[in-house]
Formats: structure tokens, sequence, C-alpha cells
């Protein structure tokens, strides 16, 4: 039997999920012209649940439900880290959607829906408990993916995401069956210390991890199972490729945490092995391909391909240093892309999507802020000083380099040099080319505010980087 103690650390999960429930509810009994009620109670609900997440910051690591869930500090920073998105998401979308009749209570239903599948995954201690959250998130996105049904490319996308994802959910449930078979348990704790005693070149072992890399590279978008990411972002709407390239980042990096760093860790050098030639591949791949793209979309899917590989880096690395340098890195990459891709919702309009790349010529002459605030987005992802990804990349080469892998931090910079062409085309492309016509920017107040906000973060950010790696390291254990 559980106790009222047991459910103190689910409250967040308990209180998002009970309010989608209501909300779905309540907007069978709206009409489109009232609407933004289901809007309002969504944003309302992110925010209360990143409310109640916060409040938990400080207590002791509680493990609850037999050992099937953990409230620890890289959950609750993860979860917050993911309210926030969510919310900003929530705001960024609202009139995207209603000028192309696509504002349905559905959007932001399964919006909450995805962001709880994000949260169990983040607090998960049990493979079941992976599991559970990764269907719960994965079947969301394919839902949002195919949302508008009039749309050919969009409906294509999410039926290639959805079969891919299929195949790396049976992969990944493959691998857990393997390491159950080998250990007796699905206990993340219990796998570990069974593990420690195990021969580490046991074949079921090394194909156990094998299927897990492979399911969870897949999550991720790592080369070579990349192939859904660009066709998912042009694909989909805007404000759902936001979603997509923004929040599930953080829960995919939970999963490498809960499924391959705490679990695995006696098994390290097999897993770091894989993910060194996953890391190699998806920046090489990332970087080239993106140079070729016309499509500002597919190339931030191509751009997100290659800081992956970044991100690979510091787990890999296989220290507390490590992985609190992927940490860092994942939450600043979130706050790069959700910018990148609210500069693309600013700049469109009715009948018109803002996803080429030419649509960004002259913006410095329409709107001097925004063509700085998107500079900043790019000079953040290219990694340029004093904007935030310059310190996330140099947090993980430090890593990199003091776990000796010497030669991975001279080829990261070497990919770095050469995705910092594309993002600098699009800022030569706003300064110093015109356009003969140039429509004003549409987009209301409050969209422009979070996204000044949004922006001036990577400059502050990069300029105090303190504090934010210092929470890092500390939910990491350092």
């Amino acid at each position: 039997m559980y106790s009222m103690h047991d459910f103190v650390p689910v409250i967040p999960e308990m209180f998002l999920f009970g309010m989608a429930c209501v909300i779905l509810l309540v907007d069978l009994f709206l009409t489109e012209d009232t609407r933004n009620w289901t809007y309002s109670l969504s944003l309302g609900t992110v925010i209360g649940t990143g409310w109640l997440v916060f409040r938990m910051f400080g207590q002791p690591d509680t493990v609850t439900f037999g050992g099937m869930f953990i409230a620890d500090g890289l959950a609750h920073l993860l979860k917050l880290a993911a309210c926030v998105t969510t919310a900003v998401v929530f705001i960024y979308s609202r009139d995207y959607l209603k000028i192309r009749n696509l504002l349905k209570g559905e959007f932001f239903v399964i919006g909450l829906l995805a962001l709880l599948g994000m949260m169990i995954i983040m607090s998960a201690h049990n493979f079941i408990t992976v599991y559970l959250g990764l269907e719960l998130l994965s079947l969301s996105l394919y839902t949002l993916v195919a949302m508008d049904r009039d749309a050919p490319v969009a409906s294509e996308a999410a039926m290639k995401y959805f079969v891919l994802g299929a195949i790396a959910s049976g992969l990944l449930l493959y691998g857990m069956s393997i390491l159950y078979g080998l250990t007796g348990t699905l206990d993340v704790a219990e796998t570990a210390s069974v593990l420690r005693n195990l021969d580490h070149d046991n074949l079921a072992l090394v194909l156990g991890i094998t299927f897990i890399v492979a399911g969870l590279a897949f999550k991720l978008g790592a080369v070579p199972f990349h192939m859904w990411l660009p066709d998912v972002y042009h694909g989909a709407p805007t404000a759902i490729t936001l979603f997509v390239g923004s929040a599930p980042k953080l829960a995919a990096f939970a999963l490498f945490i809960r499924m391959l760093v705490d679990p695995l860790s006696a098994a390290q050098v097999q897993w770091q092995e894989m993910l060194i030639a996953l890391a190699v591949l998806s920046m090489a791949i990332g970087s080239i391909v993106a140079i070729a793209q016309t499509n500002i979309k597919r190339m931030l899917a191509y751009s997100a391909i290659s800081h992956v590989g970044f991100i690979l880096l510091g787990i890999l690395a296989g220290s507390p240093e490590g992985y609190q340098s992927a940490l860092f890195y994942t939450l600043t990459y979130v706050l790069m892309a959700t910018a990148g891709f609210g500069m693309i919702i600013l700049l469109s309009r009715e009948g018109f999507e803002a996803d080429k790349l030419d649509d960004f010529r002259g913006l410095n002459d329409r709107s001097p802020w925004f063509a700085a605030m998107m500079s900043f987005v790019m000079f953040g992802m290219a990694g340029v000083p004093p904007f935030v990804g310059f310190y996330a990349k140099l947090s993980v080469l430090w890593a990199v380099i003091a776990a000796g892998y010497t030669w991975l931090a001279v080829a990261a910079v070497l990919f770095a040099v050469i995705s910092a062409y594309y993002y600098l085309r699009v800022v030569k492309l706003m300064y110093f080319d015109s356009v003969e016509k140039s429509a004003q920017i549409e987009a209301p107040g409050d969209i422009r505010a979070v996204l000044s906000i949004n922006g001036l973060a990577l400059l502050a950010l990069g300029i105090f980087p303190g504090s934010l790696m210092a929470i890092c390291a500390r939910v990491m254990g350092l």
C-alpha cells in the first residue's frame, strides 16, 4: 500500500494530467470564437506545473512507487526547463495556428500530454517507466505532426516519423528485454548493481547495449538514425516543428542518463565506442549537408543533428564533468532552437511561410531589433563569443579533452568552423542583402516581447554563464 508521502513527488504530473483531462472536456463546449479559453487554460496549466516543480527544488532525492519513479535534482531541472519551453511554444504558436485555421483544442491537449510524457521520462527509475513515458511522448508527437490533415507534405512527414519511430521503439524494447534476461530486473539501480559483477565482454550484454543505443540515437536524431528529422522539420507546420525541435530534446537527454549512464555505468567502455561513432558522424553530416539547404527549417534540422553530436561528446566523456557539460549544452540548445523557430513564426503571415533563407533578406531594413535577435541565435549556434553557445561548446570540449579524447575535440572544432558558414550566411542575408518589396511584421505584442526575452537570454547567459553551469553541476552531483 502506498501512503500520501509516496504521492508527493508526483504532484506536478498528477496536476498536469488532471488539467489536460479538464481542458479536453471544456474544449468540447467552446466555439472557434472562444478557443482562446483553451489556450489560456493550457498556458496556465504549464505555468502551474512549472511552479509545482520549482517548489520541489532543494528537497532530498526521493524514490517512490516501488522504485519506479525518482524525484532528484536532474529531474526537477529538466522538468522546469520543459515547462518553460512548452509555455513559450504555446505563446509563439497561437496566432500562427489561428491564421491557418489550425487553432484547435487538440493542439494544446496533446501538447500537455507530450509534456507529461517528457516528465515521466525525466523521473523514470525503471525501464518500464521509461518506455511508458517514451510512448506517451512519441504518440503525441506523431499526432501533432499529422494535425494539418489537408497538407500532403505534413501527412507524409508524420507517416515517416511514425514508421521509423515504431522501429526505434522496437529496438529499444528489445535491448531492454536482453538486459532483463541478463540481470533479472528492470530497476535501474538493481541493473547497475548486477552488471558490476558481470563479464563486460558478454556477447548478450554488448548486443543489448547496441539495441538500446540505436533506439536512443533515433530519439535524439543522431546519424545514421536521423533520416526522419529533416522531413519532419520541413513538412510539419512551423508551430509543430517548434515544439518537436525544442522540449523533446530535454527528454532525449534524460533518456540517455536514465537508460545508459545510470544502469550501464559498469559497461561504459562498450557504449562509449558506439557514441564516438555517432558523435563524429552527426557532427560531420549535420555540418556539411546543412550548407546545401535553401529552406531554413531543413537547415535548422541538419544544424540540430550537428548539435546532437556535441551533446553526445559530453555524454561519451563518461565523467560527471562531461554529463554536466552535455546538460548545459542541451539546455542552451533548446533555448536557441526555440528562438530560431520563433523568428520564422514571427515573419510568417497569412498565406506566407517564412521558411526560405531568402525570406530573411533585408530583415534589418524592416526591423533592426529582430534582425539583431536572429543574429543572436545564429551567433549562439555557431559558438561565437560572448553568446551562450560558445561556452556550451567550450565546456563540452574541455570535458572531452579531460577524458583523453583530444582528437575528438579537434574534429569537433573543425566541424564547428564548417557549420559557422551557414549560420553567418543568414546574418549576411539580413544585413547586406535587400529586397524590392518588404512586408511589415504583423506579429502581436506578446510574441514580440517573449521572443525579445528569448533572444536577449542567449546574450545574458553568455556573459554570465556561471549560474546555469553551477546548477547543472549541482544536479549532476559535482
